[in-house]
Parts: C-alpha cells; structure tokens; sequence
C-alpha cells in the first residue's frame, strides 16, 4: 500500500492533520459558537485540542514503536497527526451541528480525518494501527465535546428558528 499514491498527494493528505492547518478550522467554529452563545462546548473544544498532546505524547514515549519505513526511529505510535485532525475536525463539526441543517460538517469531518489517516498510512509514515488509536484515544475528548455543546446549545435557536 504504501507509495501507491504520489508522495505530493499522501504529503497533501498528511498535512491536513498538521497544527497550521487544522487548529484554525477549530478556532473558526469555537469563535462562532462564542457569538452564538455557545461558550461552553467553545471551552470545551478547546480544552479537548489542548489534552491532545498529553494523551499523545506519553503513549509515544512509553510504546517507542517505530515506523513502517524508518525502522530504526522511534514513537510512531499514535499518530499525533490523526489526532490533531480527529479533534480540531470533529470538535468544529460537533460546535456547527446544532446550527445547521443536515449532517454535512459531520461528514466533512469524518472525511478530512479519514483523509488524513490515509495520507499517513499511504505515505509511510505510519502504520494502520497507529491512526487507529489514536481515533480510539480521541474518543473521549469528542464525547466530552458532544455532551458540551448540548449542553450550551440548549434553549439556543437551531437553523430553522434562527432569525
């Protein structure tokens, strides 16, 4: 599987899970959910993102797995990539759900993940397994998300009361 696709297109999909890129996306859809009046799943987003790195880099630390093609370096394992666009991705689509109609920023979500572990995978730079936990470790982060916005969005007006 890997290099089955040019190294410009895995790089491009890899680079959606990079900070620069995919942090923004999630500050955007925090910002908007603060002026909505959703300050409580923007905290909680944002706190989510935050604990990433500390779910992260332990796991690096202690498992030392090296990748698919460089088998003499160490900590491939989660991808922190993966995690970063799980969060940042997710999180913005958890904050726009409540208003907007249909499941569109979920599904756009799911696909600049799901883009992103492929890219990875594709690439090289990471075995399945590694963007497959880190989906599992981000979890909880995304249902502690989940259970913020509906929780400050209630009493809120969704897209077909909105003025």
């Amino acid at each position: 599987m890997v290099r089955s696709l040019p190294d410009a297109v895995t790089e491009g999909l890899s680079d959606l899970g990079n900070i620069p890129v995919a942090v923004p996306v999630l500050v955007l859809a925090m910002a908007y959910a603060v002026r909505r009046g959703n300050r409580l799943g923007a905290l909680a987003a944002g706190l989510a993102m935050a604990l990433v790195p500390a779910l992260v880099v332990p796991m690096k630390l202690w498992t030392a797995r090296p990748g698919p093609l460089e088998p003499w370096a160490a900590g491939y394992f989660p991808s922190g990539h993966t995690a970063t666009a799980a969060v940042a991705y997710l999180g913005a689509a958890l904050l726009l759900r409540p208003y907007t109609r249909g499941p569109w920023p979920v599904a756009a979500a799911l696909a600049l993940t799901g883009a992103t572990a492929l890219g990875l995978v594709l690439r090289g730079w990471h075995w399945p397994l590694d963007v497959l936990a880190s989906l599992l470790l981000c979890l909880p982060l995304l249902l502690g998300v989940a259970h913020a916005v509906a929780r400050g969005a209630r009493g809120r007006p969704g897209p077909a009361e909105a003025p």
